[in-house]
């Protein structure tokens, strides 16, 4: 078994296109108050990129919600959906340059509500720092899933290029039958 590495800053400065298919494969760890660790890898993530991206939070520009987003890629963008789920995502990119991927589900748990839940995952983590937290952050095992494409779930409010956009990348073991998805393997 190879050895995991907790990704770095280099990892996450770089835009949202390229990190979030790269998460795919990638295993997240929260390490509890107890001390015990909870790994799942990461099964789909969805990129959201920039004030353009009408289905990104930073449509809106910089607010008091959305002030993590333009934080150096790298950090936890935790925030609450419909007053009920608490969602995660992983900052990408420069500073001022809002751009997330949205890990959308862990293996084990397909949603992103359920994974924080599963995982104790809340806004008390918002702008957490991935790369040296002690209580969450992404490890690499050298794992290079296939994966597909398709349009980002649950953005009705987007225009409709921003909702058509293929920006969810899902391993295949993970599918929910769904048309019009296309295959892609990593490098």
């Amino acid at each position: 078994m190879t050895s995991s590495k907790r990704l770095t800053s280099d990892f996450y400065t770089r835009d949202v296109l390229l990190v979030a298919p790269e998460l795919v494969g990638k295993i997240m760890v929260r390490r509890l108050p107890t001390g015990e660790e909870m790994r799942f890898r990461i099964t789909e993530t969805e990129a959201y990129r920039g004030e353009e991206d009408t289905g990104c939070h930073a449509k809106a520009g910089k607010t008091k919600r959305t002030e993590t987003l333009y934080k150096k890629g790298g950090c936890a963008y935790i925030y609450l959906c419909y007053g009920v789920h608490h969602l995660i995502n992983a900052v990408t990119g420069a500073e001022e340059q809002p751009q997330a991927a949205l890990i959308r589900g862990v293996e084990g748990f397909y949603g992103p509500g359920k994974l924080t839940k599963a995982m104790g995952i809340t806004k008390e983590l918002n702008a957490a720092d991935l790369t040296t937290s002690e209580e969450i952050w992404i490890e690499d095992d050298g794992a290079k899933p296939e994966y597909v494409t398709g349009k980002r779930i649950g953005i009705d409010y987007a225009d409709e290029h921003d909702r058509n956009i293929e920006w969810r990348f899902t391993a295949p073991d993970e599918l929910k039958p769904e048309k019009n998805r296309k295959k892609k393997k990593q490098k």
